[in-house]
């Protein structure tokens, strides 16, 4: 077939793009409102700032990149000659959208008390991820090269059982008679092959078993939907330089979260777009991971702190049938329903223990992913790149139970709480830049796993540069931030040069992981032996 001929022959909606839409469209229709609850309940933004600037902003960028990887699926249907390329899923990122509100912008909140300032700073939060995304369009390759697998799923495995799972547990366990019989729905139609009549896709019929549970049960209100209704109101996006300007005025704190998170975004976007071309649709890098930073930077400019990503799924959607029409659908139903402000009357019909069950499904499936996807030689590697993140989530509980109580840490004393068993300081100490931290430590870990000492030694020598300019396990960039810390990877670094000088013979990959290469599970394993799964999971996890 010549180039051209294919786009002519395929259609703008086929039949399967209906069950991917409803599957994906669901997913992202749960994404925008957690993250407009999070934004009003634990930030305590105006509803008016969230509905109004927010959501537009974020709408703009979700149909923007959902048009153009439409436009990049046809455009390789047109080149290839194919009729059956799938588009690449795209939406708000689920760990961004936890990791900003309880990382960036609650401690700010917490401090200031003002939720303007806490908003500011996860805008330019969000445009330093985006930024950091489009940097790795060029060397996101090299990275991605040297990092064992193990060390960056484990950071983001880490993730998803805090700041992920955690909260929707709880929100679940409030009401358990409405969260647990759609959280088995989804199990039940996300984890095995077990199909609906007539396909009708699980995400949705969840989602509506819930809500007629809730209604039925007396936990929602109709005045609450009738007040909801009355706010109904247009908002078209603006430009909110002033804001990026005033967040990016502080920017040094946000390092150490939007570099590592940066990071894992173009790690991501690779792994996802090998499994596309595993699947049959072989989509350049370059563009994808321009296309995503792109999507950050303009949310950000527009007021949006959650940068879009491409989700993990593709070979999911196109296993049910999806070809273009289901992504572009999403993008522009999605974007107006932000700009007609309708997600606040969708909040008030959907119980919110209807809805977060699919983020606990995220969770665990990230945290599952992070052991299924890596040699098991390398488990405690990736619980050593979780540790970090458990540290920092532990933390923040505790510093928002003594704000809540009127006082703080420092107030109480830390040897007050290490005498009560909380081993405060240095869980904070540990904690701080999280995930570029477990990704340091997970890496080393692995590598001494492997007997590459030599690699191990970068490594810890990369744990005490970073550390002694305030990237990891330190409250802010600076100059010699914890000295204790940078000595003791330095010592780490002195340890495994001896033992490298040795030059003990590398460990001899498991027989799992020798099956698992040879029968096409993976693609080609990157440097250090980890291979890359060949399929993502059947439902979006970003």
């Amino acid at each position: 077939m010549t180039p051209g001929v294919a786009t002519a022959r395929l259609p703008y909606w086929v039949r399967g793009d209906t069950n991917a839409f409803f599957g994906f469209g669901v997913n992202v229709l749960v994404n925008v409102l957690t993250l407009t609850g999070l934004c009003i309940g634990v930030i305590g933004m105006p509803a008016a700032d969230v509905f109004g600037v927010i959501l537009p902003a974020l709408g703009i960028a979700l149909v923007a990149g959902n048009i153009f990887y439409t436009f990049l699926a046809r455009r390789l249907a047109a080149r290839e000659g194919r009729s059956d390329v799938t588009a690449l899923p795209y939406g708000p990122s689920v760990p961004h959208m936890f990791i900003v509100i309880f990382v960036i912008m609650l401690p700010i909140y917490l401090t200031t008390k003002n939720p303007v300032a806490a908003w500011t700073a996860g805008i330019a939060w969000a445009f330093i991820i985006g930024v950091i995304v489009l940097i790795g369009a060029f060397v996101g390759p090299y990275i991605r090269k040297y990092a064992p697998k193990a060390a960056l799923l484990g950071t983001l495995a880490g993730i998803s059982i805090t700041f992920i799972s955690m909260n929707p547990a709880g929100n679940m366990w409030n009401y358990a008679w409405i969260a647990l019989p759609v959280f088995g729905l989804l199990l039940i139609g996300l984890l095995t092959d077990v199909k609906l009549p007539y396909n009708f896709p699980i995400g949705l019929a969840a989602l509506l078993v819930g809500t007629a549970i809730g209604w039925i049960g007396g936990a929602m209100s109709v005045p609450d939907v009738t007040s909801a209704a009355r706010d109904i109101a247009f908002a078209f996006p603006h430009l909110k330089f002033g804001l990026l300007l005033d967040g990016l005025a502080d920017m040094a704190p946000l390092l150490a979260t939007a570099i590592p998170l940066g990071v894992y975004n173009f790690t991501e976007a690779m792994t996802n777009v090998e499994s596309a071309a595993t699947a049959g649709d072989r989509y350049n890098l370059r563009s994808v991971l321009l296309a995503d930073g792109a999507g950050a930077v303009i949310g950000s400019c527009l007021g949006s702190p959650f940068p879009p990503a491409v989700y993990v799924g593709h070979p999911g959607w196109k296993a049910a049938g999806g070809r273009t029409g289901y992504s572009m659908a999403t993008g522009v139903v999605i974007a107006l329903l932000c700009f007609f402000g309708l997600f606040g009357l969708l909040g008030a019909i959907l119980p919110t223990a209807a809805i977060v069950p699919i983020l606990l499904y995220i969770g665990l499936l990230i945290g599952a992913q992070a052991f299924q996807a890596t040699p098991k030689a390398h488990a405690a590697a990736v619980v050593a790149a979780l540790i970090p993140n458990i540290a920092q989530w532990a933390t923040g509980q505790m510093d928002n139970a003594l704000a809540a109580a009127g006082t703080s840490a420092a107030e109480v004393g830390t040897s007050a709480l290490a005498g009560a068993g909380v081993v405060y300081d240095g869980l904070r100490t540990l904690g701080e830049g999280a995930i570029l931290a477990g990704l340091v430590l997970g890496a080393i870990v692995a590598f001494i796993i492997d007997k590459r000492f030599w690699h191990a030694a970068v490594f810890a020598g990369s744990g005490a540069v970073l550390s002694f300019i305030g990237l990891i396990h330190a409250e802010k960039v600076q100059w010699n931030a914890d000295g204790q810390v940078t000595l003791g990877y330095l010592f780490l670094t002195v340890v495994c040069v001896l033992f490298a000088l040795s030059k003990p013979v590398p460990r001899v990959p498991g027989q799992d992981e020798m099956d698992s290469f040879e029968g096409n599970t993976f693609t080609e394993a990157p440097e250090g032996g980890v291979p890359v799964p060949a399929e993502g999971a059947t439902s979006a996890t970003r």
